[in-house]
């Protein structure tokens, strides 16, 4: 355990942080889920779930929790999907 103060106050931000990040990565990881099932599916609302997922890689792009290469590979793989469902 740290001694120093401004080290105690780094533990407990750092686990406030690491708490929204851990839940932003599962929101994300739910809607691309959501979102390959839609395609799946054939579903009625799939475009409004590949939007939603879009917006959520580029949220957790924006936020630094993913590399925007890896943020643009996935749209683009999303796009392909909604595409290749027609």
């Amino acid at each position: 355990m740290p001694n120093i103060k401004s080290a105690k106050k780094r533990v407990k931000v750092n686990k406030t942080k690491a708490a929204a990040n851990k839940a932003t990565k599962s929101n994300l990881k739910t809607m691309l889920k959501k979102a390959d099932a839609a395609c799946a599916n054939n579903a009625a609302d799939k475009a409004e779930a590949i939007k939603v997922a879009i917006k959520k890689v580029d949220q957790a792009c924006a936020k630094g929790l993913m590399h925007k290469n890896k943020a643009a590979r996935k749209k683009s793989q999303l796009a392909k999907k909604l595409n290749a469902a027609g």
